[in-house]
């Protein structure tokens, strides 16, 4: 039986990167379950007070809805194989680097994707990282190549 693999998918949430990845992952037919925070920014805002009650101030507000997205968060690190923490150029992610902390500290295998103008300030990050890409279809070959040991140009050749 084919093992499948749990990929978590971490990062901004700006953007159309995790249906690329998913989309490009199913194409090639890679045995992968993906995972992911909740994406909806006003959902994850809002879910612990939506669900408990609302807060007066705004950092019991915040802190709630942490706590409640860290029950997902955390669960699904857990149970990955890989953790791609993308980093978008927008907004500071500081949920992304705490994602891609935890997992190191867990021993995750960690992918790292941002473009060239933040390697320095995640410098750390992408150290611990065993994979630094800069675009989602990398992300797929990196993939692709550890699962099925596929490379194009090396393993197509016959």
């Amino acid at each position: 039986m084919e093992r499948t693999w749990n990929v978590y998918l971490s990062g901004e949430i700006h953007t159309d990167w995790r249906t690329e990845i998913e989309d490009a992952a199913k194409h090639r037919g890679l045995p992968i379950r993906f995972s992911a925070p909740v994406t909806d920014h006003p959902a994850s805002d809002d879910c612990g007070v939506a669900i408990t009650g609302a807060e007066d101030n705004k950092f019991w507000h915040d802190r709630k809805g942490a706590q409640v997205n860290a029950i997902r968060t955390q669960t699904l690190i857990k149970d990955a194989d890989v953790v791609v923490v993308r980093f978008g150029d927008k907004y500071k992610q500081w949920n992304a680097a705490f994602d891609a902390g935890f997992a190191a500290a867990l021993g995750k295998a960690i992918i790292v994707n941002h473009d060239e103008s933040l390697t320095h300030p995640l410098k750390e990050v992408d150290a611990a990282a065993l994979a630094v890409a800069e675009s989602p279809a990398q992300i797929v070959d990196i993939l692709d190549y550890v699962i099925t040991g596929r490379l194009a140009g090396y393993t197509d050749k016959r």
